[in-house]
């Protein structure tokens, strides 16, 4: 039972603290012992959020250590690129195409960086980088704040548990009336990301 570190990086409303529950509980479905722990920024809606969720045979600590992240889950373009100190030559980048603008762009004092840029920055330090539309794909199923989820799908397929394990969890985590919606979502997700 291999250790699997995971960084979760987004902003507030988007969503990233479900989607470390999900990944935290399908540890724990899978027989992991799971650590984790949620940073919010200054504002509930909108600040920065980071989620650490570590899988092992036993797990000590709740934080990722820099330059040790297995996989980096960005839910937004920028936010991904700002843990960029945790990855390795071994890292998986997952990054959601969606911009939030920060104050210096919105009032034309920076500008936003391409997807090119951002690749190239988090490539600086090794591992793979893998895009997803996902806001599009989470649209399509019924919600695009399900963007998480759709990540979660496509990170599915390189870290195991089958489907059925990753939808019951969604199951048991999200309101009755957003299940299907978000199950949906998620093998969205697991079609688009790498098989």
């Amino acid at each position: 039972m291999k250790k699997i570190d995971y960084l979760l990086a987004g902003v507030g409303g988007q969503g990233t603290i479900l989607a470390s529950r999900i990944l935290a509980h399908t540890g724990l479905e899978l027989g992991y012992d799971v650590k984790t722990a949620e940073v919010h920024g200054m504002a509930q809606r909108g600040g920065s959020v980071e989620s650490h969720v570590r899988w092992g045979k036993k797990v000590h600590s709740p934080l990722v250590e820099h330059g040790m992240a297995d996989y980096l889950i960005g839910f937004e373009m920028v936010e991904a690129a700002r843990w960029l100190t945790y990855l390795n030559n071994n890292s998986v980048t997952f990054i959601n195409r969606f911009r939030i603008p920060p104050l210096l762009v919105t009032l034309g004092k920076a500008r936003y960086p391409s997807e090119k840029e951002i690749e190239n920055l988090l490539q600086s330090r090794g591992g793979k980088v893998k895009w997803l539309s996902a806001d599009d794909l989470a649209k399509d199923a019924g919600n695009p704040a399900m963007a998480g989820v759709v990540l979660l799908g496509a990170l599915s397929n390189l870290v195991g548990g089958g489907r059925e394990i990753w939808l019951k969890v969604i199951k048991q985590l999200v309101p009755a009336r957003f299940v299907e919606m978000n199950q949906k979502a998620f093998l969205a997700g697991r079609d688009a990301g790498p098989g």
